[in-house]
């Protein structure tokens, strides 16, 4: 259980309640323990009476105020069992609420590279399906665990106080009972790690097959992707099978020792009562005793079970949980940015491809300064907006703001003087005013407003039937490609940052729409610094400087005047746009 150790920080915050919770568990089985004896005593007294030794009304008398105080037993031990499902199944609740936070702040936390090496159903799957494994070790099997101690700790010593020799055959069954679980234990814990990541296989493959739905049907691939699907569940099943075969045998194992335990008693009992040893009051009470026990024993494997579960689960989270992100907030003082951006010999290779992306890449971008960055796809660009934003680090080199090496920087302060519009805009399932607000919560309707004109969207907007309370699909579905890029400006434009960073955002819209948001750009981004990435030179003619880069080195370096100027790569894609517009 070296792994379930995690959870002892939460055990520790919630000790007083789980306290609680333990006391009134044994309250509750103390009570439960009433029944037997006094059964005992109510067919002693009938023997009694049957025998001459007690008048009949006074063994009635007896036999009422017995069953009223087993009455009342029974009804103590119900109100307190009520009282511990509230204690401890509601401390479970809190830990499965904090263990949730922790894995997904966690999750935050960590970098690029580690969601291009996990797949979003396993990660969905350890926050939902894992967590709910551990949440039941932490509550139902701490409660019953309780339980079976306390019925174990009080009816073995009460059983042999009362009859030694009938207890010692009576629990005769129960040794070989523990090494039996022992063994099936092992094959428990082994088989439910295997089916708790094979879930994570099938969540997988259902969340990419719902998120590419389109692509599926665009293809016409559903008969393929039904197929895929049952070959999936098919290995599912045959997984949850083995695990169900070993579960399977803990019942009947457990029924069967307990059915011995009573035949023992019944056999040992009566050869005891026909010697005159003990009377047919203690046999009852002996029976009622083992019954009583056949639900803690047979729980035992149940309990195994969630704990193995949970064990496998917990290793699972741990897993992640001991990933350490590798852009790691370095500084705890504020540091304010400016935004003057500079790259000396920067040169970056990507960890999961190996390819080197940037070249020994070298320039200046002072502050309110506009900077265009074109190249042919895989040149780079994307990769500068990257690094800028500390979503990676360099391999070689340095990055400079404000003279200060991004490493020096407050993380947090950094990324929240960030504008950043990425080629593939997200938008979450959320209403219009919602998304655009995301890049500042507390921003008034009429802000929002400002900022949809400004990136040409508020008119499309204003065409859906609720307007800015229109909610979106799924990665924003509902709008078009252009619309989703613009709203995805507006956000940004919302934000207000020190660097604007434009990733291809405008590769959806017409020409006369990006003239008209370039132009709003300009006038809101005044004193800004600005990285504009695109493939038009439309986008970057009026930048203050262009960049351009080839397989990940600096090729071209000036303003629309000089570049067009000189022959190379800016003239000749120039020439080429500006023939395509006129034809």
């Amino acid at each position: 259980m070296k792994e379930l150790r995690h959870l002892n920080k939460y055990f520790k915050k919630y000790w007083l309640k789980l306290l609680i919770g333990m006391i009134i568990t044994v309250i509750a089985r103390v009570f439960q323990l009433v029944m037997p004896s006094y059964v005992n005593k109510i067919l002693t007294t009938v023997e009694d009476n049957f025998k001459g030794l007690l008048e009949k009304s006074v063994a009635e008398e007896t036999i009422l105020n017995y069953i009223l105080i087993i009455v009342g037993a029974a009804l103590l031990s119900g109100f307190f069992t009520f009282l511990m499902r509230q204690t401890v199944i509601n401390v479970s609740r809190y830990i499965e609420y904090d263990l949730k936070n922790e894995v997904f702040d966690h999750y935050q936390l960590l970098s690029l590279n580690f969601y291009k090496k996990n797949r979003t159903g396993d990660l969905m799957n350890r926050i939902s399906e894992d967590i709910n494994q551990v949440r039941m070790y932490a509550g139902p099997a701490i409660m019953y665990g309780i339980q079976t101690l306390t019925l174990f700790a009080c009816l073995i010593p009460l059983m042999f106080i009362k009859a030694p020799s009938l207890a010692a055959y009576t629990l005769l069954p129960l040794p070989i009972l523990s090494v039996l679980i022992y063994q099936i234990s092992k094959m428990i814990h082994r088989r439910s790690t295997v089916v708790q990541e094979y879930l994570s296989t099938l969540s997988t493959f259902t969340q990419e097959v719902f998120s590419g739905v389109s692509v599926i049907k665009a293809y016409a691939l559903e008969p393929q992707t039904n197929q895929d699907l049952q070959t999936l569940a098919i290995e599912g099943k045959n997984k949850s099978m083995s695990l169900a075969k070993v579960n399977a045998w803990f019942f009947p194992l457990m029924i069967l020792l307990i059915g011995i335990s009573n035949i023992l008693v019944i056999y040992i009992g009566g050869k005891q009562y026909f010697a005159g040893e003990i009377g047919v009051g203690l046999i009852a009470e002996f029976i009622l005793y083992v019954n009583m026990l056949t639900w803690p024993v047979a729980i035992v494997g149940w309990l195994t079970t969630i704990v193995q579960r949970a064990e496998a689960s917990q290793k699972r989270i741990n897993e992640f949980l001991q990933e350490q992100p590798e852009m790691k907030n370095e500084v705890e003082l504020e540091t304010p940015i400016q935004g003057k951006i500079e790259f000396k010999d920067v040169t970056f290779t990507y960890e999961d491809t190996e390819i080197t992306a940037l070249k020994n890449i070298s320039f200046v971008v002072d502050k309110g300064e506009t900077v265009a960055i074109l190249g042919k796809t895989g040149s780079g660009k994307s990769t500068i907006l990257d690094l800028v934003a500390r979503l990676y680090d360099v391999t070689s080199g340095e990055i400079l703001i404000d003279g200060v090496p991004l490493k020096k920087l407050n993380l947090t302060n950094l990324r929240e003087s960030i504008g950043a519009v990425p080629q593939d805009a997200f938008l979450f399932s959320d209403s219009i005013e919602n998304n655009i607000k995301f890049g500042k919560h507390n921003a008034t309707k009429e802000e929002v407003v400002t900022v949809a004109k400004n990136a040409v969207v508020h008119e499309n907007i204003m065409g859906f039937t609720q307007q800015y309370d229109t909610v979106l699909g799924e990665r924003g579905i509902t709008l078009s490609g252009g619309q989703k890029q613009r709203v995805s400006i507006a956000r940004a434009l919302l934000k207000d940052p020190q660097i604007y960073a434009f990733d291809d955002c405008l590769s959806a819209v017409d020409t006369e729409t990006e003239e008209e948001i370039l132009n709003n750009l300009k006038k809101a981004s005044r004193d800004r610094t600005t990285l504009i990435v695109s493939h038009r030179v439309s986008s970057a003619k009026n930048a203050d400087k262009i960049i351009v880069l080839e397989d990940g080195k600096l090729l071209q370096e000036g303003t629309h005047e000089e570049l067009n100027s000189t022959d190379g790569y800016y003239k000749e894609l120039y020439e080429n746009q500006l023939s395509e517009k006129e034809n």
